[in-house]
Formats: C-alpha cells, sequence, structure tokens
C-alpha cells in the first residue's frame, strides 16, 4: 500500500514535469519556424506520446523502489530540426532553454501550491477529510518543487546534448559555439562519469538547495 501510494503521489508531478519541458521545446520550435513536433503529435500533454520506456517507467520505479535520495527522469525527446528555425543559432537557444523555464515555472507554481496547503494546515482548516485530501497534496506540491528544480539544474549543465549546451553553443561566438558543440559526442559520457564518480551531486546539490530554500 506504501509504494502504491508513493507511485501516486510521485508519477503524476513527475510526468507533468517532463513531459511539460518536452512540450515546451517543441512549442517553442514551433513559433520559430519548425512544425515537426506539431506534425508528429508531440506538443501535446497526452502521455502516451512522451513516454520513454526507461526514462519515464524504469528508472524512476528502481529508484523509488530501492528508496534511492533522489528522483530522476526523462521523456522522449521532441524532435526539431534546427536549420528550420528562425534566428539561427538563437533559434536553438531559444527552443533549448524552453525546457527548464518551463521546469522552473511548474516548480514556482507548484511551491505556491505547497505553501498554501501548509498555510490551511497551521490555520487549522485542514482537519478530517480535509486533511486526508490535502496531506498527499502537499506531498505531491512538495516533490513537484524539488524534482522540477532537479531537472532545470540537470538541464542546464553547460554540455550539448544537455539544454544548457546547446543555449551555449547558440549564444557564444561561432568559433567557440563551434568548440562546445564539438562536445556533443562525449556529452552524456561526461554526465556518465559525473554521477559515478558522485561528482554531479557536488555540483547539482548547492544550486538546487539554493532555489529550494526560497521557494519552500
Amino acid at each position: 500500500m506504501d509504494l502504491i501510494r508513493d507511485v501516486c503521489i510521485y508519477a503524476v508531478p513527475l510526468l507533468l514535469a517532463v513531459i511539460s519541458h518536452e512540450v515546451a521545446h517543441g512549442w517553442v520550435a514551433e513559433k520559430l519556424g519548425d512544425p515537426t513536433a506539431r506534425m508528429l503529435g508531440r506538443i501535446s500533454l497526452n502521455p502516451l506520446v512522451h513516454i520513454d520506456p526507461v526514462g519515464t517507467v524504469i528508472i524512476p520505479l528502481l529508484l523509488l523502489v530501492t528508496n534511492a535520495p533522489f528522483m530522476f527522469g526523462w521523456a522522449k525527446p521532441v524532435p526539431v530540426q534546427f536549420h528550420r528555425l528562425r534566428g539561427g543559432r538563437r533559434g536553438m537557444a531559444w527552443v533549448a532553454v524552453a525546457g527548464p523555464l518551463t521546469n522552473l515555472m511548474l516548480a514556482a507554481a507548484s511551491a505556491l501550491i505547497y505553501r498554501f496547503i501548509l498555510f490551511l494546515f497551521a490555520s487549522g482548516f485542514a482537519v478530517g477529510a480535509a486533511a486526508m485530501i490535502l496531506r498527499p497534496l502537499f506531498l505531491m506540491a512538495q516533490f513537484s518543487v524539488m524534482f522540477n528544480l532537479v531537472l532545470m539544474v540537470i538541464n542546464l549543465f553547460p554540455v550539448p546534448p544537455l539544454d544548457g549546451g546547446r543555449v551555449l553553443a547558440g549564444i557564444l561566438p561561432p568559433r567557440m559555439a563551434w568548440q562546445v558543440a564539438r562536445l556533443e559526442r562525449y556529452g552524456m559520457l561526461i554526465v556518465v562519469i559525473l554521477l559515478a564518480t558522485g561528482w554531479w551531486g557536488h555540483l547539482l546539490n548547492p544550486v538546487v538547495s539554493l532555489f529550494a530554500r526560497f521557494f519552500l
């Protein structure tokens, strides 16, 4: 029963976070001239069109079952044809930053819900049946804040193919942008090494904690 409860509390904000992240990429790409995501039906909050079996299902469930100290996941990437975007490299940067900015907005909205429910409990309004309903919503909002912040910070790491790397390649002078773009073939290897050595936590936690103190 605890596992079922945890899945219900965590699955909704996790799916909303990763799906909204990808939808934002596709939506901004469409506004800048590339309708690929729209044509493929990917600008939708329907989870079925975004689910990645590994990133959206297997990895989060394994982390949940093993009581991992963090939760992470991802949706199927939205296809973007960067050569069709207006603004060239700057257009690519706008598409890339749209995902993390969406997660920041979701974290802010979740924080408002979290604080409102906290106010209801502190004021004595949440009692009886209301408390039973609000308690899981409170935990869901709290998790949503943290998960969206983690997703935002991870994706802003300045190494392609992560969003931060694409933003960097989009705003730097051409020669420097080309050097950053060359890292893409090694990008995920760099991330895996940082995870395996524990350095990822050292880089991630201070930034996430800074935002969390502001929101929570």
